[in-house]
């Protein structure tokens, strides 16, 4: 996980425990678990912040960062979304986990945030499961009393894949300033992002006065940023976090 600063950019907190609450498969490759803190506190966090799960392994202890999916004013369990790699010994770990499991993590962290929303028009760009943090820090947006309006492009490789699909639907319908589309490209997911992008940011008129907020995956998040900051946009505008 990369970002513009270094991802553990929070305060550093000590180990706390959580229990699966209870458990929801998107696709067949895409989960997500529900957790409380077995204190019985509320998890305070900030749209957009993560958590680092300690993965035991036998042979080794790991630490992997999962985006929180849920909002902050939800006081029930948090939410934390993944999809399975192949190979990756962490995520089958977390496959692994059944309702009434406990695991340890630390945090939050993170400064790929929105707390308050900015007095700007906003867009946000997300692919697959980066939309675990994109998805608080809308609703964060789209609560904000500004009238700017909000975008959200959202992109995978088959229409399963767009999570949250419902519920972004009816956000679209309900919320007179914020536009939707998701982008289904089964091969070159970020050729086509850059190609949106371009057109309607770049290309499509001269404001430079727009907020960006990208996540996902690999090196074409950093070619995202660099059209836009490279177009005239702030470098603080343009925030963004890479997987």
């Amino acid at each position: 996980m990369t970002a513009e600063q270094p991802p553990a950019g929070g305060f550093k907190r000590s180990t706390l425990n959580a229990r699966v609450e209870n458990i929801f498969d998107h696709t067949t490759d895409t989960r997500s678990l529900f957790l409380s803190l077995t204190s019985g506190k509320h998890l305070r966090f900030v749209p957009g912040q993560f958590i680092s799960i300690t993965i035991p392994l036998g042979d080794e202890m790991r630490s992997r960062p999962y985006s929180i999916a849920s909002d902050p004013e939800e006081r029930g369990p948090f939410e934390i979304c993944f999809n399975r790699v192949a190979g990756g010994r962490g995520v089958q770990w977390l496959f692994d986990r059944r309702v009434g499991d406990t695991l340890d993590f630390s945090g939050p962290f993170g400064t790929f945030t929105i707390d308050r929303a900015p007095d700007a028009e906003l867009c946000f760009i997300a692919e697959g499961t980066a939309i675990a943090p994109i998805r608080p820090m809308l609703k964060r947006a789209l609560a904000s009393p500004s009238a700017s309006r909000i975008h959200l492009i959202y992109a995978a490789p088959d229409r399963d894949h767009i999570l949250y699909a419902a519920e972004l639907e009816q956000l679209m319908r309900t919320a007179p300033n914020f536009s939707y589309e998701s982008v289904i490209a089964p091969g070159q997911i970020y050729d086509r992002l850059f190609e949106l992008a371009d057109a309607r940011w770049v290309i499509g008129d001269a404001d430079r006065t727009r907020q960006f907020y990208i996540c996902g995956v690999g090196k074409g998040v950093i070619r995202l940023r660099d059209l836009l900051r490279g177009a005239g946009y702030e470098r603080r505008a343009v925030h963004y976090e890479q997987w």
